[in-house]
């Protein structure tokens, strides 16, 4: 059973926060092969999601206010762990939703990997800026309006 848990920075407990640090880690870092500065101190001001399945912790995004990241209500650092059972848009609807119910967002924009645009693009996400060199991998930035 699907369960998603929704918590501030100061609500994780350090157990839930190690696990989001090590999965992203695993994705981002060590599986991507890309060297960045995850931890970019944006996490204290984040909404931080994560989906469990059977007590495991199988993906995560996290949300942010606009003007704390970028311009309007911003979701990033989305990962699923187990690829082809559709958590990745699992995690991502589930963030769309919060974004909207916690800071009444009318647009949302993201910073996608370029080679993800394609699973965005199926949630509505439209490209609005050309590719561009970003934590080392070419990204773009993408909108959607309500």
């Amino acid at each position: 059973m699907k369960n998603f848990i929704v918590k501030s920075f100061g609500e994780l407990t350090k157990g839930e926060l190690y696990d989001i640090l090590r999965i992203r880690c695993e994705v981002f870092i060590v599986e991507q092969e890309c060297f960045y500065q995850d931890l970019d101190n944006l996490d204290q001001e984040a909404l931080h999601i994560r989906m469990e399945v059977d007590g495991r912790t199988v993906a995560y995004a996290r949300v942010l206010k606009s003007g704390t990241y970028l311009d309007e209500v911003a979701i990033g650092r989305v990962i699923a762990l187990e690829r082809g059972k559709g958590y990745g848009l699992d995690i991502f609807r589930e963030a769309v939703k919060v974004a909207r119910e916690r800071f009444s967002a009318e647009r949302i924009k993201i910073r996608a990997q370029l080679q993800a645009e394609k699973f965005y693009n199926k949630t509505g996400f439209v490209r609005i800026a050309e590719p561009f060199m970003y934590e080392g991998l070419m990204h773009v930035d993408m909108m959607l309006e309500f």
